[in-house]
């Protein structure tokens, strides 16, 4: 994507197109359909836009934290967040954090709590954030393991195992990105982008 475009868009005083940007900027494997979730950091005086921006949409957000003018908010379809966090590999996974059978509130607000509690502690987040965002099994695994060193690779994540795999999943990003940007480009909505997975 060139430079300019994304200078224009960062710069632009039109602070609701700005968010429209940065979430199909950051979002857009989680529009494309690739990835069960996605997070990002959004200025808590624009929070109130992201109902204008997912109106009529299947797209769910939460907020799991604030502080200094900013919040972390997590992007999900309720109905794929919920199956993707009841497979069996996934949830003995969470499980292990505390999350095992819990409806999916309960387990964004415990998410939620754990990421208040870190942020206070300055630790970071939790590392059980990447169950949450469909990272795979031995790379949450390998980042707890090694306390984020030591990876193989990274780009969308830190990767500890196939390299391989997720060399081909970042690629699959890249591209929906490029297209969900282009598409943005074009005038279509946040709606028509993620409709059009």
């Amino acid at each position: 994507m060139p430079a300019e475009v994304l200078s224009y868009f960062l710069k632009n005083s039109d602070l609701r197109l700005r968010l429209a940007f940065q979430v199909v900027l950051q979002c857009a494997p989680f529009l494309k359909g690739l990835k069960v979730s996605c997070v990002i950091s959004v200025d808590t005086a624009l929070y109130g836009v992201l109902e204008e921006l997912f109106k009529e949409t299947e797209i769910a957000w939460y907020r799991l934290s604030e502080s200094e003018g900013k919040c972390l908010v997590l992007f999900y379809r309720p109905a794929e967040l919920e199956k993707y966090l009841n497979s069996s590999c996934v949830n003995a996974l969470a499980g292990e954090y505390g999350y095992g059978g819990m409806p999916l509130y309960e387990m964004l607000r415990r998410l939620k709590n754990r990421v208040r509690t870190f942020a206070e502690r300055g630790m970071g987040f939790p590392h059980e954030i990447g169950i949450f965002l469909g990272y795979p099994e031995e790379d949450i695994r390998g980042f707890i393991e090694n306390r984020g060193q030591r990876y193989r690779m990274t780009g969308y994540w830190k990767v500890y195992g196939d390299t391989e795999r997720a060399g081909m999943i970042f690629r699959e990003y890249d591209r929906a990105k490029d297209c969900a940007v282009n598409e943005f480009l074009t005038g279509k909505s946040i709606r028509e982008i993620a409709a059009g997975q």
